[in-house]
């Protein structure tokens, strides 16, 4: 007569109930048998558990269980071997290990960033085979509306755009959900930098030149109203740096704070950022004012190897680009507390803004004027004739108009036939 009812539980030596496709072989070594379509496949371990001890002589190895578990990923991997079942989030630290180690500290912080904004998010935690062009338009949109910025948004887009590509050169993806313009779907709300006036930074230099509590500031406002540089990079300058008797500045590196207050150095933003920096008189001035002024500390602290920086904090450490923001706002809002008329937003940038602006309306060459600013790209310094506006534009009418009809006066003189607009304009 057949036997029925459920098999006999086979047990270790231990008492412990094998599981199915767990046994224990004749010379004690634990076995898992799997298969791959159809075909068995067998893996082994001294241990069952990952508390087991393992048998004296026998070299370090996984427990079985553990091994068990890495074939039930292994399975879903060859179930799915297109990929499509990898989450946002793993596709994302997957791209991010091809570029991690090729870019910046403040690069690979903003990196983290974007990866803990995914971690909170249902998106993140997607497949990515069934992200459409419309979720990820959503999941933009959606991260605005919960308040983020603009900046922000288009720094996660910037983080997964890439990594869906990658998905789409690797073969996982046929498309990517991410290969839309960003204007066309989020509000651009940052709000332009723009220069200031000639005048308003004259009014705002004086004030601050002598005001009690800002005109330990003057001299640092005033070379980064006539110098252009970063703030980065005026943080990063050392004594070293600054060459008073030809009048240049050293610019090679800029100085960086992490969030988690450690101190770096790094390279300038482009190569095109390292330069050396020709000043005038008044801007040397302003730096043997700030020199005479630096106190000389017990210690000089090193940065990467960099010392004798030029302002320092009650610690003795380099000031960044945070102090300054703050000094700038200060002075503004006690400006705007004592003036009817009011004077706009200054932040360090806005300095590095006004001296491009005021360098392309005296007519100073392009390629120049790029040099000085250190931009990679002849575009984003031929971009500041955008904030020229309608006075600027009559300015440079006058300008032309009196230049062609002192020509027309020397042509008359020299006996030559007058420059008419046709001939002028192709000179």
């Amino acid at each position: 007569m057949a036997r029925t009812g459920r098999p006999p539980t086979r047990r270790d030596k231990k008492n412990r109930v094998l599981r199915r496709g767990e046994s224990v072989r004749a010379d004690g070594q634990y076995q898992f048998k799997y298969h791959v379509n159809g075909k068995p496949k067998f893996v082994y371990s001294w241990r069952l558990e990952p508390t087991d001890k393992l048998p004296q002589g026998k070299k370090p190895c996984l427990s079985l269980r553990e091994l068990e578990k890495q074939i039930g990923y292994d399975l879903d991997t060859l179930a799915d071997p297109t990929r499509k079942s990898m989450k946002v989030c793993d596709l994302v630290e997957r791209y991010l290990t091809t570029k991690v180690n090729a870019v910046k500290p403040t690069t690979r912080s903003n990196y983290k960033f974007v990866q803990n904004i995914l971690a909170e998010h249902e998106f993140g935690s997607r497949k990515i085979g069934d992200i459409k062009t419309s979720d990820a338009k959503l999941f933009l949109i959606g991260l605005q509306a919960d308040g983020k910025r603009y900046s922000t948004v288009k720094t996660v887009r910037g983080v997964l755009r890439p990594a869906f590509q990658m998905a789409v050169d690797d073969d996982i993806l046929v498309k990517s959900p991410f290969g839309f313009e960003l204007a066309g779907v989020v509000v651009n709300d940052t709000v332009t930098r723009e220069a200031i006036t000639k005048d308003q930074m004259r009014k705002f230099l004086n004030f601050c030149r002598d005001d009690n509590v800002y005109c330990k500031y003057y001299e640092a406002f005033y070379i980064l109203f006539h110098t252009g540089m970063r703030i980065s990079e005026f943080c990063g300058l050392t004594i070293k740096d600054i060459d008073l008797e030809n009048n240049i500045i050293n610019i090679d590196h800029q100085l960086q704070r992490l969030s988690d207050m450690t101190y770096l150095i790094q390279s300038t933003k482009t190569n095109a950022g390292t330069r050396k920096l020709p000043i005038t008189e008044d801007v040397a001035y302003c730096f043997r004012a700030i020199l005479e002024d630096r106190p000389t500390p017990k210690v000089e602290q090193f940065v990467d190897g960099y010392s004798g920086f030029i302002y320092l904090d009650k610690d003795g450490l380099p000031e960044v680009a945070l102090h300054w923001g703050h000094r700038f706002r200060h002075a503004v809002n006690r400006y705007n507390e004592i003036y009817r008329v009011q004077m706009p937003k200054i932040t360090p940038h806005i300095c590095r803004h006004t001296y491009c602006s005021n360098m392309a309306k005296a007519g100073m060459n392009p390629k120049t004027l790029q040099y000085l600013m250190g931009h990679s790209d002849i575009g984003v310094t031929m971009n500041t004739y955008t904030h020229l506006g309608l006075e600027d534009a009559k300015e440079e009418m006058i300008r032309m108009e009196e230049l062609n009809a002192a020509r027309a006066e020397l042509n008359k003189t020299t006996g030559e036939r007058p420059v008419t607009q046709k001939m002028f304009r192709a000179i």
